[in-house]
């Protein structure tokens, strides 16, 4: 099978190559790619550069989150059943979705909403996840909470700021100014420009809920806006290892979750939930979506390999 893969230098740089293709073992499906969603930063996080173990890993397929159809399954796997489309994501550490075919378990895969694309599935796995588990799980989100997301047209801050607005919270996102009707179309009640003025200078009210996308300085710069007993949460790859108590509680690392996608995509059916495409590139240009700036892009949502030339 056709792969993009990391070349074997110190340059995050992906090259082409010709893998076996691989076979599901026991409640694992075998999945014949379609789309991949793309996290810019993950050629230099250590799954990509280290396997579990702690030694160097070289040649790594990124992006572990897509969209495709089940080419075959494992002993055990019922939930999803070949020639069945669908969307998930794989371990960190495994050969991820910019490959022809790929292994994942059948527990972070779930049916594909039937009113997407494969390209705008593509784009949804992970970072509706990630939404859903920060404000749920990590933020405990109520009714009439004050939502504040940082990168609110950002791939996992678009999710995140239409589900807090969906359950009743009152969103405040930062962003680009030219983004700023986007926001408002999602849910956002107030906007603020994330390279104007301070944002811990504008805001005067606390918040019960602060979801960082941006990282740098922006969560320490923001636990002075959290009421006492609620919630600061980050996601970014730069706190990963903190040394400050409160960063390193406040980040988390989402988590396969196949009832949780289950969930995600009856609401995107329902139209109650939308997801967006910055910019899509084949397979032989993901170099591009990685480390260039693709044509087309609309500068919010999510960047998407095609993997399958014929997906739209």
């Amino acid at each position: 099978m056709k792969v993009m893969r990391l070349a074997d230098t110190q340059s995050a740089r992906l090259v082409e190559a010709t893998l076996p293709q691989p076979k599901p073992g026991p409640g694992q499906v075998l999945v014949r790619v379609s789309a991949a969603g793309v996290i810019r930063t993950e050629l230099e996080w250590y799954p990509t550069t280290h396997t579990k173990t702690g030694e160097p890993r070289s040649g790594a397929v990124p992006s572990h989150e897509f969209s495709g159809v089940v080419a075959a399954v494992g002993d055990g796997v019922t939930n999803v059943a070949p020639g069945q489309a669908i969307f998930g994501m794989n371990d960190w550490f495994e050969e991820g979705a910019l490959a022809e075919y790929l292994l994942a378990p059948a527990s972070s895969l779930a049916p594909a909403p039937t009113t997407l694309t494969p390209i705008e599935a593509a784009t949804v796995p992970i970072s509706a996840l990630t939404a859903w588990q920060g404000l749920f799980e990590h933020g405990h989100l109520h009714p009439g909470d004050r939502v504040l997301v940082h990168g609110g047209a950002g791939g996992v801050g678009l999710f995140a700021v239409q589900i807090a607005h969906m359950h009743g919270a009152l969103v405040t996102a930062t962003g680009a100014p030219r983004n700023f009707d986007f926001m408002r179309q999602l849910g956002a009640r107030e906007v603020l420009d994330s390279r104007g003025r301070p944002f811990e200078e504008v805001l005067t009210d606390k918040f019960d809920i602060v979801f960082d996308t941006i990282g740098g300085d922006t969560i320490a710069r923001s636990f002075a806006l959290v009421k006492p007993e609620r919630f600061a949460i980050t996601i970014t790859s730069d706190h990963e290892d903190a040394v400050e108590p409160r960063v390193r509680n406040a980040f988390f690392i989402v988590a396969p979750n196949s009832r949780q996608l289950m969930e995600i995509a009856g609401m995107i059916d329902m139209a109650k939930l939308r997801t967006y495409v910055d910019a899509v590139v084949p397979l032989a240009e993901a170099n591009e979506a990685y480390t260039g700036s693709p044509a087309g892009r609309r500068n919010h949502g999510k960047l998407v390999v095609a993997v399958d030339p014929n997906v739209r």
